[in-house]
């Protein structure tokens, strides 16, 4: 089973998520709307960093996930 991994880091206000392992990061691309997305050696997206991304104390993170078959 596929696990997906969040972290938000509110000193640096981002929330980085990884499809994928870490490890596998080869490259990074900023998409020029302050989210950078991390790509394995084939290209493939794996993960994803959004900065300037901040919560207020009040406001939970809530993530929700959708599939696809392929």
């Amino acid at each position: 089973m596929a696990q997906v991994k969040v972290y938000y880091d509110k000193e640096g206000n981002t929330l980085t998520v990884w499809f994928d392992d870490p490890q596998e990061e080869y490259i990074c691309e900023e998409t020029g709307d302050e989210v950078i997305l991390m790509k394995s050696k084939s290209g493939r997206v794996i993960g994803f960093e959004k900065l300037n991304y901040s919560l207020s104390k009040a406001e939970p993170l809530n993530v929700a996930f959708e599939t696809l078959a392929i």
